[in-house]
């Protein structure tokens, strides 16, 4: 993924909300929101909370700790008489962006210790 409108606005008073709502853009499939559930058992395609939690400033990346807010649900088999819930259950996670300052490609990382 790339994240070039938040490599632009790095150093800039807006580059915080300039990272959310990029990565509230993102296709999904580049979060590991999946491997982030708790409550449930199948990420919803739905569009993120992100809250912003840190940032650092290494030598070739930006590092942003981000706070996702998400919702999943429970896969049953969908008989009539299935007791599972359907209804969205709400996730959170942690996750890692660290963007290369040179290309502004970007990898997200699932942190444990948050859930």
């Amino acid at each position: 993924m790339k994240l070039a409108r938040s490599l632009k606005a790095w150093n800039s008073p807006e580059f915080d909300d300039v990272l959310k709502r990029e990565i509230e853009e993102l296709a999904l499939a580049h979060l590991p929101l999946q491997q982030g559930l708790c409550a449930s058992s199948y990420a919803l395609d739905d569009k993120p909370g992100v809250m912003i939690i840190s940032v650092a400033d290494d030598p070739g990346f930006i590092r942003a700790k981000v706070g996702i807010f998400y919702s999943g649900i429970i896969g049953g088999c969908s008989c009539a008489d299935d007791p599972t819930p359907v209804e969205p259950q709400p996730e959170y996670c942690e996750v890692l962006i660290a963007i290369d300052k040179a290309t502004a490609q970007a990898s997200a990382t699932l942190l444990a210790d948050a859930q």
